[in-house]
């Protein structure tokens, strides 16, 4: 395991399942888990993501992630089992938003309440812009299914003049050329919206880092990170990112405020 401190972005090289244990004190998990769809058949899913996930005429190559080729049988035994690590190093009422797209929606929705944690609703990605396909409707959304570490009653977290009162629709655009480092990357902007649903100097646990944008919108809005990634070529991009997110401007996480 290799692990760099970056402000106040902690991160970690290497399976999740084997860092979690090890963790402790996250108040919210945010993450962008492999979706292990990307097709109707075994095939398809069986596929090499820079090739499912990328068009043919991309110029820019990125590399292949790990974790997207399981059945769905296997895909929410295994999510059921790192949810459940995750869950047992957060705090009570701690968040988990969980990407997800649309083949895979109702199996997550099961993974996440197999897990243990507590299913609160879902909120929608609208990313404005998708593939037309003839006599279809587009797949211009992915979704975030949420839930809590048991009961989340607001008063114990949010004060009456500081609750969080946030959207169930984010309309944004995914990245776009050299702005995207990773096939299946969020936006930025994105991340920082979806961060409202913990409280600046909170701690973010991110088992699925990838290029870091999670940690990026932690270091630019004041949250705390934690972030796991296993491959680690992604790992480096990701340092890289949270590195110059950081040296923008320093965070005071007693305080509250830059």
């Amino acid at each position: 395991m290799r692990k760099e401190t970056i402000g106040g972005c902690e991160l970690y090289l290497g399976d999740c399942l084997e860092i979690l244990p090890t963790l402790g004190g996250v108040d919210a998990v945010i993450t962008d888990p492999p979706y292990s769809s990307g097709g109707f058949t075994r095939g398809d899913r069986a596929l090499e993501t820079s090739k499912k996930y990328q068009s043919a005429g991309l110029q820019k190559y990125h590399e292949n992630f790990s974790g997207d080729n399981k059945d769905q049988r296997s895909w929410i035994m295994w999510m059921s089992i790192w949810i459940g690590a995750a869950l047992r190093v957060s705090n009570p009422g701690a968040a988990f938003c969980l990407f997800t797209d649309w083949r895979q929606l109702p199996a997550t929705t099961d993974a996440l309440q197999s897990g243990g944690a507590v299913w609160r609703g879902i909120a929608v990605w609208d990313k404005v812009h998708s593939r037309p396909v003839p006599d279809r409707f587009r797949s211009q959304a992915e979704y975030i299914v949420w839930g809590t570490n048991g009961p989340r009653e607001h008063n114990s977290r949010f004060g009456a003049d500081d609750a969080a009162y946030l959207p169930g629709v984010f309309q944004c655009m995914a990245p776009t050329g050299n702005e995207r480092q990773h096939s299946t990357q969020k936006p930025v902007r994105l991340m920082k919206n979806i961060l409202g649903i913990a409280k600046h100097g909170e701690t973010v646990l991110d088992p699925f880092m990838g290029s870091g944008t999670t940690g990026v919108a932690c270091a630019e809005t004041g949250r705390k990170f934690m972030g796991i990634e296993i491959s680690e070529k992604y790992f480096d991009i990701a340092c890289r990112r949270i590195e110059a997110a950081t040296a923008q401007g320093k965070f005071n996480f007693e305080e509250g405020s830059a």
